[in-house]
């Protein structure tokens, strides 16, 4: 099984912050972005990585991370993806890195409280098919919400304005090969992307999507309220392992 951290996009609704770095390089508390999607594939067990990124500052990403060294990898794939085609065009990118194999895809501006390794090893345990993370948050319609009936996602709907549920599609997928002829069959939509709510709905059609409830905290980091969530919490995250059971004031 393969990873993918999906870190394209211009991060427009960060500006200025974006406007001379790629926002997956802003920092979360003392590190950048970027490290805690592929810690968390790494803590999951997974060795064979790709990134995909894009725009002015690709390059910087290499700086940074070069082969994965500092994560205990031997070597870091990488790609890259012209202008903003969306999630599901991002991925088809990966086709070749994926050679047939399931694929674990998690988008750079998720943070997680947990591992996820439970959830990839039900997924390698499937014989077909895909696996969500959802979580159950106050605002899903910020989200693509799933339409929970009887134990299964019956559907997902992109930010709805009437969320059938609380239940959002965390940005974690995991998918067979059937998921780069499924991205082939996709048409832009409104606005110009290739949507992966697309393609988990293709295989909700298919009868083949299985999910799990993420524990733990989990956000997204793309709006400035939620970058700032992201380093309260890995803050704090951080202040629990050395021992702390309040947040320590910082004097100057």
């Amino acid at each position: 099984m393969k990873g993918v951290i999906l870190a394209g996009g211009l991060g427009t609704r960060l500006e200025p912050l974006t406007r001379i770095t790629n926002k997956h390089l802003l920092p979360i508390y003392d590190r950048p972005m970027i490290y805690y999607p592929l810690q968390t594939l790494v803590d999951a067990g997974l060795t064979d990585i790709m990134l995909v990124t894009g725009g002015n500052h690709a390059g910087e990403f290499l700086r940074l991370l070069g082969n994965g060294g500092e994560f205990g990898l031997r070597h870091l794939n990488y790609t890259y993806q012209r202008g903003e085609g969306g999630i599901a065009e991002a991925l088809h990118l990966t086709e070749h890195f994926a050679d047939g194999e399931k694929i674990v895809v998690i988008l750079g501006d998720n943070i997680l409280e947990r591992s996820i390794r439970p959830s990839i090893e039900r997924f390698a345990a499937q014989s077909a098919g895909a696996r969500l993370l959802l979580k159950e948050v106050e605002d899903p319609e910020r989200f693509g919400v799933a339409d929970l009936r009887d134990g299964k996602i019956v559907g997902i709907e992109e930010k709805p304005a009437q969320p059938k549920s609380s239940f959002v599609v965390t940005g974690i997928y995991m998918y067979d090969e059937q998921v780069f002829d499924i991205i082939k069959t996709l048409k832009p939509s409104g606005r110009g992307e290739l949507e992966i709510t697309d393609v988990n709905n293709a295989y909700i059609q298919r009868g083949q999507m299985a999910y799990d409830i993420l524990e733990g905290w989990w956000t997204d980091a793309g709006l400035p309220e939620t970058l700032y969530r992201a380093t309260t919490l890995v803050r704090e995250q951080a202040l629990k392992r050395q021992g702390h059971t309040h947040p320590v004031s910082v004097s100057t």
